[in-house]
This record gives C-alpha cells, structure tokens and sequence, in this order.
C-alpha cells in the first residue's frame, strides 16, 4: 500500500486558529463600540471602523456621560492576517457637515455600503458634548473613494431631530433600504426607502419594541435584522426586508465564560462571507477581574467575534466556544 507525506507546512495551513478574545481594544481610550466591517480595495485588507469611546476618562460625577460624548471613528485594519486587527488611526471628516471642530462634536455608529466605485458612510452625529443624554442627533451621509478622504453628501431628513445608528441595504430591484433608530418616537426602530440613497422615503416602525444599532444582512436565503435590546440582542427574520417575524430567543443577552466576554453583547455589525456569518459585537467589561478595584472599568469595552449558525431556522451564536478562525475569509486580499 503506497504511503503519502503530507508536508508539515500544509497541515499547519489545515489548523484552524481560533480568532483571539478579544479581537480588538482600543489602545488610546479602550472604548471600542458599534464596529462596521468593509473591505478597502485599494489597500486590499479588512478594516474595521468603529466608536472609540472616551472608557478611561475619569469624570468627578459617576452619572456623567461625556466620555461617550465627544468620541471619534476609530479605524483598524487587518494587514497580515484576519486573526489580527491594529489601530491605524482615526477618521478624519469635514467639519462643515459632521458638527464642527473635532473637539466640540460627537461621532457615532459607523455605517459603510461600498457600492463598487464609492464608499458611502453614514455617521452620526451629536454636536458639541453632553454630559447627560440629552441633546438632538442626525446622521450624516459621507462619501469616499479609498476611505480615507470624505466628501459631505446630504444630512438625512427622518423626520426626527433624535435619529441615530443607520443600517443600509441593497435590495434586490436595485433600490436602497435605511433602518435606524427614532429617539423622539419611542426609541422603535424605522426604515425608509431610497432609489440614489439621497432621497428617502419615510416607511414606519419595524418593531413595538425600543431598541439601537440595527444591522441589516442577507444569509441563507433570508433577510436577517439583529438590534441592541441592551438585554442581548433581537433578531428578526424576513422573506422580503419589510414584514418580519421576531426570533423567540435572544442572542448574547447572557455572559460569557471567558474573560473580557462576561457581560452581555452589544450593537453588533455582521458580515456574511461565502455560507459563513459572522457577527461582530461589543462587550462593557464590568465582569472582568479589574473591576473589582476600579469603579469606572466597566466604561471599557471591546470587540469580539463570534459566528451565527442556524438552528431550526433560526440564528444561534455560542460565544463560549472558541472564535472562529478569521484568516480565510478575513485575511489580506480576501474578499
């Protein structure tokens, strides 16, 4: 019977390696918060844009909410493999159209749709910063052609002055479809309907329910919609992306086992690549050891991954098993 070698380098290439708990933290603030996930074609890498909270800000007044105020858009990039994701900056936008001087605005909830020639962002923005929740909040459409220089497009009219955290889809008759959260109505989630995605159309409430950070994505066969209900997060099943039926069971609405996952899972982004999803969430680390001495390291959150599967039709995630492996469907060139 003949016998086959397998070089080593081959299996080592056949190991999974699972993704590290944490995938990402901030090192200027340790906020990191509502990440976006895209692909940069010029750079050939993943990048991950996110809110970079203010977490290691110590304010006299426990109730005062500044440091999740005058926050920025933190980016991180994949560049030798997807397990492993650096801080590469900030992103630098016009002050005309996202609230002034750095220094006095507040950018949140990162939305990127890459249309194939132009990058469209949606930002919020809150100008100045509150140290209450307080204060009016629009989203602002940007565009760019390699992420890096943005141009001011139109600041949306939702017929809010409390609009925050913006979703957007393709859909199938090439129109565009907007999800985001109403403060001014409920905190429910609405979605309005576009042809340039300059334009949009009031539609109405998905949702009795009050919730933030919808993500809105395609994965076998359905329309999917996961929200922050701030007790795990709501998933929602559609045949069409309009009339939804609600997921029984929560997703992350539990703690986890392993250190820095020990709270529950918030505003999440996901990303389908090939029959894989993956969903990317942050996690407030109350629970962690630090804690103990130090009554402001919940402020701290980071980024973790995870991967949904479907169960009975529905989305299930494990968060105590090990991360995916990233670097095939994250890694340098992969798209």
């Amino acid at each position: 019977m003949a016998t086959f070698l397998v070089p080593a380098l081959a299996l080592v290439g056949c190991t999974a390696l699972p993704a590290p708990r944490p995938l990402y933290d901030d090192p200027a603030w340790h906020g990191a918060a509502d990440a976006t996930v895209v692909y940069h074609r010029g750079l050939q890498r993943w990048e991950m844009f996110y809110t970079a909270r203010r977490a290691t800000l110590r304010l006299a007044d426990p109730r005062d909410v500044s440091w999740v105020h005058g926050t920025r858009i933190g980016i991180a990039a994949a560049p030798v493999d997807g397990n492993t994701w650096r801080h590469v900056g900030e992103a630098v936008f016009p002050e005309a159209c996202t609230g002034g001087a750095p220094e006095q605005a507040t950018h949140w909830a990162p939305e990127i749709v890459d249309d194939g020639s132009t990058y469209h962002l949606w930002l919020t923005v809150v100008p100045g910063i509150h140290s209450r929740w307080t204060g009016a909040r629009h989203i602002q459409h940007l565009s760019s052609t390699d992420l890096r220089q943005w141009q001011c497009e139109e600041r949306l009219d939702l017929g809010s002055e409390r609009v925050i955290d913006a979703s957007v889809v393709r859909l199938a008759d090439g129109s565009w479809r907007l999800w985001y959260k109403d403060e001014a109505g409920g905190s429910r989630l609405k979605y309005a309907d576009s042809s340039d995605l300059r334009q949009w159309t009031l539609r109405g409430p998905v949702s009795a329910l009050a919730a933030e950070g919808p993500k809105v994505f395609r994965f076998a066969g359905q329309w999917w919609l996961v929200a922050d209900l701030w007790r795990g997060l709501l998933v929602l099943r559609s045949n069409d992306a309009e009339h939804w039926a609600e997921q029984p069971t929560r997703l992350l609405a539990e703690p986890g086992r392993h250190a820095s996952d020990r709270a529950k899972g918030q505003h999440a982004d996901v990303q389908v690549v090939g029959e894989r999803a993956y969903l990317f969430y942050f996690v407030h680390q109350g629970g962690e050891d630090e804690a103990r001495g130090d009554d402001r390291y919940a402020q701290r959150s980071v980024i973790q991954v995870a991967e949904l599967h479907l169960q009975d039709g529905w989305l299930r995630v494990d968060r105590d098993a090990p991360p995916p492996d990233l670097r095939q469907a994250f890694g340098p060139g992969k798209r």
